[in-house]
């Protein structure tokens, strides 16, 4: 096996950088090593214009570290108010390259997501007719839907429906985490692609209750069962170009993940693609991990592939216990322990 191998710089088609001091602590790990990435949208208040997703997309432009290169691919936030002119807009600006749809009370900043797929009917239309993607979080909020079932019963009741009545629209279900997922992406059109996390191909939800609850293992869609975990591996490696990096990335202070009702995210980016080469590497598959990490998202998205490179290496690398996140702290993936991957300068 490799001790060291170098790809075509990879891209991120899922990435949360937060605002404000937020920002400035969490992007340097995400420019250290992707070219671009999708950024969500869920600010408070959301991105729901072009014009707001122009001000986040010069407030991130304005925090890369000197001498960077990094263009962020922004999205906007689908909610039963958007407009038909405010998609067309989003097609012509350049910057804005897909809309984000969060079933409402979801995830983190969900709550003003859409409840019902038929008041968005015509803006679904139209961004149908554009190319414009959409960027499914799949799962339904019902209470008495299992937590482990919500993507699986998501999938059959609501995205099957979906992408049979809208079947030109582009559509990527994010942080797929089940073979159910798998399963309708390898039989859905070629309109229809995932994301899919490090996080999801290296831990089952065992990880969450290793020697006691472990807040920090805690995101959405949860961690599920290990044969899950396997069909995930089996997807990216499989040199299927519906499947592609979307780290899902997520930062929280240590203290709001650390309580009675802790948030929701894995932050990931301080070391996203030396964990994703961990899991290739775990399946004897390290020579596909360029297509899925570098080609796939950028084909999708109509965008070129980069032309740069970076390098990784067989090093072991001792995590921090915690990140500098503005006044406060995160706790990264990995947290205290050793990385076998590391990114060379």
């Amino acid at each position: 096996m490799s001790e060291r191998i170098t790809i075509t710089r990879p891209d991120d088609w899922h990435l949360h950088v937060r605002d404000g001091d937020f920002l400035k602590a969490v992007l340097p790990d995400t420019v250290k090593r992707f070219a671009r990435a999708i950024i969500m949208p869920n600010l408070k208040p959301p991105v729901i214009s072009v014009a707001q997703a122009k001000a986040y997309y010069d407030r991130i432009m304005a925090s890369l570290p000197a001498g960077a290169s990094f263009t962020p691919l922004m999205t906007l936030y689908l909610t039963e108010n958007s407009r038909v002119e405010e998609m067309e807009l989003a097609k012509q600006s350049g910057f804005v390259q897909a809309v984000k749809y969060y079933p409402a009370g979801a995830t983190t900043n969900s709550d003003s997501g859409v409840r019902q797929w038929g008041s968005v009917e015509a803006v679904l239309e139209a961004m149908e007719q554009l190319g414009l993607p959409l960027l499914v979080h799949g799962e339904v909020t019902d209470p008495h839907v299992d937590v482990f079932d919500r993507e699986r019963v998501f999938i059959e009741e609501e995205l099957i429906p979906l992408v049979l009545k809208y079947p030109k629209l582009k559509v990527v279900l994010e942080h797929i985490t089940t073979a159910s997922a798998v399963k309708f992406v390898l039989t859905a059109g070629s309109n229809v692609a995932a994301t899919v996390t490090a996080h999801h191909l290296l831990l089952n939800r065992n990880a969450l209750f290793q020697g006691g609850i472990r807040p920090h293992h805690y995101c959405l869609p949860v961690l599920k069962r290990e044969t899950h975990r396997q069909a995930l591996l089996e997807a990216v490696i499989s040199g299927n170009p519906k499947f592609f990096l979307g780290t899902d990335s997520a930062p929280h202070a240590q203290n709001v993940k650390e309580n009675a009702c802790g948030c929701a995210g894995i932050y990931t980016a301080h070391a996203a693609i030396e964990l994703y080469a961990e899991a290739f590497e775990s399946v004897g598959a390290l020579d596909k991990l360029e297509g899925f990490a570098s080609f796939y998202g950028a084909d999708f998205y109509g965008l070129a592939r980069n032309k740069d490179q970076i390098t990784i290496e067989k090093q072991q690398v001792k995590v921090p216990l915690t990140l500098p996140y503005g006044s406060q702290s995160l706790v990264p993936m990995r947290s205290g322990e050793y990385l076998i991957w590391s990114l060379v300068a």
